[in-house]
């Protein structure tokens, strides 16, 4: 293996999870801001010139807050779990496409962050997928009947919307004939997937916030139910990496969204330098990482037997269906 590779690749990881880390960071700062600016409050804007200092502050403060273990925990799951949530958000970058490739030094170097898998959307259904168990064994190992609640809802709630989440993958899968994610961005120079599949995209943004766990589809972490659900027993840096796995999933799911129904790191019709590639898909990013912030702060949260439903009775019909009618419509026109 040629050394300059190896090289590419370490500094690749090293973007990688210093994007994770510094967006997880002022994605909290920018959700903070929008909620205050919806709510007609402040938000924070003491640390830092218009506050921007506040995440630091924050990370130092958990870093030399007290840890503590439960006495009848289990410890060494107890100390994993956390582990285990965050690992995954951090992996299912490996194969988001920021752009096609630019030459830097006389050698091309793809955009992409590790590789172009050519069955890229089933690795970002596997790695999603993952997630969960950090959850429910924090709420076993915890010993907290609390806990245990919020990691079996969580069980129960991701695996009926990972069906719905998967399916709604399906509809730009046909319509790229390809399972490799930079096909389907190449797919949309001409049209954005959103408009032939809007419906798709509609139980994608559903599925991905009851995936994320985020409002209205919180309930593992219901406040005035389970007094923080799974991560009850949690504090300090522990409790920060299960608020780092989430924060740093809504980047992963907005990507996600991004580049199977807004084109990517491409503009329909226009040709841009491969280097405008990041910035383009980093828009579309925060644009959709907005719209989950509005939804927090406008819908309340779901009855837990309404959500069940929601996800069994609604999603995934909806799901089935437009499966269904994708493959008709390609059928018959093609």
């Amino acid at each position: 293996m040629e050394p300059a590779l190896i090289w590419e690749w370490i500094i690749k990881a090293v973007i990688l999870i210093l994007f994770g880390l510094t967006g997880f960071a002022y994605l909290t700062y920018m959700e903070r801001r929008v909620l205050a600016r919806m709510q007609v409050r402040i938000g924070p804007n003491r640390a830092g010139p218009f506050g921007l200092l506040q995440p630091v502050a924050d990370g130092i403060k958990l870093i030399f807050k007290e840890e503590l273990i439960p006495a009848k925990a289990d410890k060494v799951m107890f100390v994993l779990a956390p582990i285990i949530t965050v690992l995954p958000a951090l992996i299912i970058w490996a194969v988001i496409p920021w752009g096609t490739s630019v030459t830097i030094a006389g050698r091309v170097v793809p955009l992409y962050l590790a590789a172009n898998v050519n069955v890229g959307v089933l690795y970002l259904t596997a790695v999603a997928s993952i997630a969960v168990y950090g959850i429910v064994i924090a709420g076993w190992a915890s010993n907290n009947k609390y806990a245990l609640l919020g990691g079996m809802r969580s069980t129960a709630q991701m695996i009926s919307y990972e069906l719905a989440l998967g399916l709604s993958f399906v509809g730009p899968i046909m319509m790229a004939g390809s399972m490799s994610l930079v096909d389907i961005v190449e797919a949309q120079t001409k049209i954005w997937f959103i408009l032939p599949q809007f419906l798709a995209f509609c139980i994608f943004v559903a599925a991905g916030l009851a995936e994320l766990n985020r409002a209205p589809f919180d309930m593992p972490e219901a406040e005035q139910e389970l007094t923080a659900g799974y991560h009850a027993e949690y504090s300090g840096m522990k409790f920060a990496l299960f608020f780092m796995a989430e924060y740093i999933k809504m980047i992963a799911v907005s990507a996600i969204g991004a580049t199977l129904f807004l084109g990517g790191y491409r503009l329909p019709f226009i040709d841009l330098p491969a280097v405008l590639g990041p910035l383009v898909l980093f828009i579309k990013i925060l644009i959709l990482l907005f719209g989950m912030i509005w939804i927090r702060a406008t819908l309340p949260r779901f009855r837990y037997d309404r959500l069940m439903a929601f996800g069994w009775k609604i999603l995934l019909p909806l799901a089935l269906l437009n499966v269904f009618i994708t493959g008709v419509i390609l059928v018959l026109i093609g």
